[in-house]
């Protein structure tokens, strides 16, 4: 048996218990994961409470979680790319918030010695969505982009990845937060009402490409600066579909390596940092969900189940 965290119904994380599970095993071209580390992020606590249902319907008893670093303890049939003993990162196809899990060799990569556990399970989720929507807006060398909620999860990546493709970023964020990027060469601003005239004030002839990973609003700002909705894309506002924008969902353990790749090479060469703000036990998933929803972080919030 092995640990895992479940909830039965929707609800807040007063549904959430940690129960003992048989450890699943993997089928032809999986790998079973014993996980060491499990990232938490804002749809987590969205799925639980049912606001994702229309989107991603659960069965219960369900578990939270898709990031994830662990060690290969199980081979399924057919597997070649990886081995029992290897230690990997990436995406994984049932829910992380536990002691075993299941992924496809074509969500993972091996974990370089040089990072941390808690940093490995980190990177899937929010790394690859960066990576995936700012080749979707196309962002290039000497362009100006927008990211909404810059200090956030998916944005903190964004932002990092798209200043190492050249780009100049302007980040909106809490003032809290305007230091933090600075660090990594972010221009911020902060959010609400005046938000085009801030902008305007930094790049008079608005921007390139538009990243909302907010979902505070900010799409018609957003068009305005842009100068059309063709290259503003939203992670969030599923609503303002109807605008033209451009809407993004990442599906959590469908492949990702090639991404994932790159953003190791960017934090090798030190282009990329994954500050962490907390770890946390399985036993305090609700407290890390809780901290996650409060939206005050000073870097990601990992879970180390072992």
């Amino acid at each position: 048996m092995s640990l895992a965290v479940q909830f039965s119904d929707y609800g807040t994380t007063d549904v959430l218990r940690v129960v003992d599970v048989p450890p699943p095993d993997p089928g032809p071209g999986e790998v079973r994961l014993a996980v060491r580390a499990a990232g938490v992020n804002p749809v987590d606590w969205k799925i639980l409470s049912g606001s994702m249902r229309q989107v991603m319907p659960l069965r219960f008893p369900a578990g939270l979680g898709s990031d994830v670093a662990g060690v290969v303890d199980r081979v399924g049939e057919g597997v070649t790319a990886f081995g029992v003993g290897d230690e990997v990162l990436g995406a994984s196809v049932t829910p992380s918030y536990a002691q075993s899990a299941l992924a496809t060799p074509s969500a993972l990569v091996a974990r370089p010695a040089s990072v941390p556990w808690e940093v490995a399970g980190t990177l899937a989720g929010p790394g690859i969505t960066a990576w995936e929507t700012l080749n979707k807006l196309e962002v290039a060398r000497g362009e100006t982009l927008l990211v909404h909620a810059a200090a956030g999860g998916v944005g903190t990546f964004a932002v990092q990845i798209a200043i190492a493709r050249g780009a100049r970023v302007i980040g909106t964020a809490s003032e809290a937060n305007h230091a933090r990027l600075r660090s990594f060469g972010v221009e911020p601003v902060t959010y609400g009402p005046g938000l085009v005239e801030r902008v305007r004030a930094l790049s008079p002839t608005g921007v390139d490409a538009v990243l909302d990973a907010s979902g505070r609003g900010e799409i018609p700002d957003s068009i305005e600066l842009a100068g059309g909705p063709e290259r503003v894309l939203s992670l969030v506002a599923f609503d303002a579909a109807d605008t033209g924008i451009q809407i993004h969902m990442t599906e959590p353990g469908a492949g990702g390596a090639d991404a994932l790749g790159h953003i190791l090479a960017l934090i090798d060469e030190g282009r990329l940092s994954v500050p962490i703000h907390r770890a946390y036990s399985l036993d305090e998933a609700a407290t890390a969900l809780e901290v996650s929803r409060s939206g005050h972080l000073g870097g990601k919030l990992v879970l180390l189940p072992a």
